[in-house]
């Protein structure tokens, strides 16, 4: 999964991206609403975390922009005041979940984990399945009847990937920009090369599930 966080307090910034990488969360950061509007347009982001007071552009103006937009992934607000009329404007606008500083990182944690499982075929808090594998997200393990094996960050994010969209066809440009970010400068071949990893991983727990390469188009599994 690929977050987009959008905060200009850096030393919170710093705090949260450290919370969500520790559960294999990639996590991209913009410190203005000017910088973290054009991030989010790129289409690559699973949920955004949005400050609501951010040089350029404001959290909930960039908010409407987005909408606007049509773009409809999930969206937490994040606001610097308490009060109700702070509170009434949030409510206003088109967002999924708003939290008020100051809040602890596991409970924004929740909150994301809570509204992108919603519009997923996750399972649960901490597994997604297919065919005769199970995923466990809080660990990174990958397993089949009783068999499992610790999976890389890259293969995790990759099986993630794949798991989620299920028997959808994922492009290699898809996977690019959604594991290595739309702007590295990532080798084409490095998802051929995962794929490979994780084929072989899929193997020594004697899965049935296959990646599939469709000549063209991109992967998908099957079982």
């Amino acid at each position: 999964m690929r977050l987009l966080l959008i905060e200009n307090e850096k030393s919170l910034s710093d705090i949260l991206v450290k919370t969500f990488e520790k559960e294999n969360f990639l996590t991209d950061c913009a410190h203005d609403g000017e910088y973290g509007l054009d991030c989010a347009l790129s289409g690559i982001y699973d949920a955004i975390i949005l400050d609501s007071a951010l040089p350029k552009i404001n959290g909930i103006e960039l908010l409407m922009h987005l909408r606007e937009g049509n773009v409809r992934v999930p969206i937490i607000l994040i606001a610097t005041q308490a009060d109700l009329d702070e509170k009434q404007k949030i409510l206003n606008v088109d967002v999924d979940d708003y939290l008020t500083k100051p809040f602890e990182p596991k409970e924004l944690l929740k909150k994301v984990r809570t509204l992108i499982r919603e519009q997923t075929n996750i399972d649960s808090d901490d597994s997604i399945s297919f065919g005769d594998i199970v995923l466990n997200t809080a660990n990174g393990e990958l397993s089949c009847k009783g068999q499992k094996i610790k999976l890389s960050g890259k293969e995790y994010q990759l099986m993630e990937l794949l798991l989620i969209n299920k028997e959808r066809i994922i492009t290699k440009e898809q996977i690019t920009e959604k594991i290595w970010g739309y702007d590295n400068e990532a080798e084409y071949n490095n998802s051929e090369v995962y794929m490979s990893f994780l084929r072989k991983k899929l193997s020594k727990i004697d899965s049935k599930t296959k990646i599939r390469a469709i000549r063209g188009l991109g992967y998908t599994l099957s079982y």
